[in-house]
């Protein structure tokens, strides 16, 4: 039979593009379809035949073989060598060539289905390679055809489909809605790839809280356990890997914004599903007591061993602790791993029964977290000495470890001199006066109480002298005030010189500087009487 090969090889394409199946995939499912069609054709499963597509050439063939042989037991099978012909011996195998366009139209209708069977299973195999990475995710698809039974999902190149239970509760989809999907699993059957869907398991409520709380996708808050009936109430345990975060606080969010959002993606009933979020902890008892939430529990009494538990509520708590139909106690018992008996506290004590309390529960609680808190604060402030940070030379020893030994620095030596010789300068230089002499008061001798005591004090200073040297007092104080006034400012000076400049050391030498100092306070004491002015008033005369 010959074809058209470029409207052949268009058609390839467009199933390629279409469904992601590779050319060769779609002529090995021609060839085997035409094969089964044949043989049906035939009128037996177990006919040998062969079909033969080469696009090259353009041509379809078909053959029916018999095997050659002397005594013919089987005609469908086998052909006798003398009707074969020249040419043929016992062993070979004789061709028969067959019409495809002879072929029945039942048979050709059933190379259809089966080629169509044939894309189907290939696609499945594509969607197994795609979709066997994303088990335990969600994905998004579009409802395309809906029945009593459940929903198709068109999720690209395929659909899947969503039996009714694996939908939540009494939720309804209408053609085009777009919905969230758990890949629960992806079998590769006999059948081909099956992913199976749904929205009513935990799975999907950890997805989903994941997917809207962040600090569930980044790690700082993991879910330990959920418990499920979808539609109706579901509840999660969730522990914080930082002490300073407070998980089932941060996963409902201010006035609850945080966990609305997850409730309004879990189904479209008239009753919304409720989450209760629980902090999961190791301690047990306080652990499923707080299972049972919203029923206030007074005490408890648990069995390790047998893995059960007797809870002791509030008398008007009792209802809230078993829940509609008893699906609060039955999440309870699922998401704990105990079985739990509830008592009222009226009936416990009228009985009774012993218990520890919620308050010793929540005491030994409090003294477990002050102790994970004191200790995370001590790994804190410990630094291993053999730490290895990567990207770091080995043998490199963290800074905390090293020990500096005492260096002298000559910076600081020179520091200090300059600062020595600022509090020289800047000690007023005061000139001493020479002390005046005067002559010892001789002592009078001790006389007796009869005696008359006579002392005698003489001394070689005169009025003029006294005047004389009051006259030179007051001239070197003069002398020290302007003197004391340039010191300061050559020490304003100095000091802005070293605080800009840095620490330098004077040029001059003692004596230098003593005779500089002597011929300023030549140049500053000016006798005004010496000062002949009337040689100046020639300047002022008018012409």
């Amino acid at each position: 039979m010959a074809i058209n090969v470029k409207e052949f090889n268009e058609a390839l394409e467009q199933i390629e593009v279409a469904k992601g199946i590779s050319r060769e995939t779609v002529l090995e499912a021609l060839t085997e379809a035409m094969t089964k069609g044949f043989k049906k054709d035939l009128g037996a499963d177990d006919a040998m035949v062969e079909v033969n597509i080469d696009i090259d050439k353009g041509i379809i063939e078909m053959f029916q073989l018999k095997n050659v042989v002397e005594d013919v037991q089987d005609d469908l099978l086998e052909i006798d060598v003398k009707e074969a012909g020249k040419g043929y011996k016992v062993g070979d195998v004789y061709k028969i060539p067959a019409s495809v366009e002879k072929l029945r139209k039942a048979i050709v209708l059933s190379i259809k289905s089966v080629l169509r069977q044939k894309f189907a299973e290939a696609e499945k195999e594509i969607l197994f390679e795609q979709f066997k990475d994303k088990i335990g995710t969600l994905i998004t698809g579009r409802v395309e055809q809906i029945d009593e039974r459940g929903a198709y999902v068109n999720i690209g190149r395929t659909s899947i489909y969503l039996q009714r239970k694996n939908m939540i509760r009494d939720e309804k989809f209408n053609v085009g809605d777009s919905i969230k999907l758990f890949v629960e699993d992806v079998d590769n059957g006999n059948k081909g790839a099956q992913i199976v869907v749904t929205r009513a398991s935990e799975g999907f409520l950890k997805a989903l809280m994941s997917e809207e709380i962040h600090d569930i996708y980044d790690g700082t808050i993991v879910i330990k356990a959920a418990a499920r009936e979808a539609g109706e109430r579901s509840k999660v345990a969730v522990y914080s890997n930082d002490l300073n975060v407070d998980p089932a606080g941060t996963c409902i969010g201010p006035n609850g914004s945080r966990i609305q959002k997850v409730v309004a993606q879990l189904g479209d009933g008239t009753n919304k599903e409720k989450i209760d979020i629980i902090a999961y902890t190791e301690n047990t008892p306080l652990y499923i007591m707080e299972s049972l939430k919203p029923a206030r529990v007074v005490g408890i009494k648990v069995d390790e061993e047998n893995k059960s538990a007797l809870v002791i509520v509030k008398d008007d708590s009792f209802s809230l602790a078993i829940g509609r139909k008893g699906v609060n106690a039955r999440l309870a018992v699922k998401l704990t791993g105990y079985s739990i008996d509830i008592k009222k506290e009226s009936e416990a004590l009228e009985s009774g029964l012993e218990f520890d309390s919620i308050e010793e529960i929540n005491a030994l609680e409090l003294e477990a977290k002050a102790i994970k808190v004191a200790q995370a604060q001590r790994e804190s402030l410990v630094y291993p000495s053999d730490i290895s940070l990567p990207g770091l030379p080995e043998g490199y020893v963290a800074p905390q470890a090293r020990k500096y030994e005492e260096e002298t620095n000559d910076f600081d030596s020179a520091l200090e001199e300059v600062a020595e010789q600022e509090e020289a300068i800047a000690t007023p230089v005061v000139n001493k006066v020479k002390e005046e002499k005067v002559e010892e008061v001789k002592e009078a001798p001790v006389a007796t109480p009869k005696e008359e005591v006579k002392a005698e004090v003489k001394t070689t200073t005169t009025l003029e002298d006294l005047e004389k040297s009051l006259a030179d007092s007051e001239k070197k104080s003069d002398k020290k005030v302007r003197k004391n006034k340039k010191q300061n400012k050559e020490e304003e000076e100095e000091k802005v010189v070293i605080n800009n400049e840095g620490p330098r050391m004077s040029i001059y030498t003692e004596e230098e500087l003593k005779a500089m100092e002597e011929e300023e306070e030549e140049e500053d004491v000016v006798d005004d009487d010496d000062i002949d002015y009337d040689e100046y008033d020639q300047y002022y005369d008018e012409d």
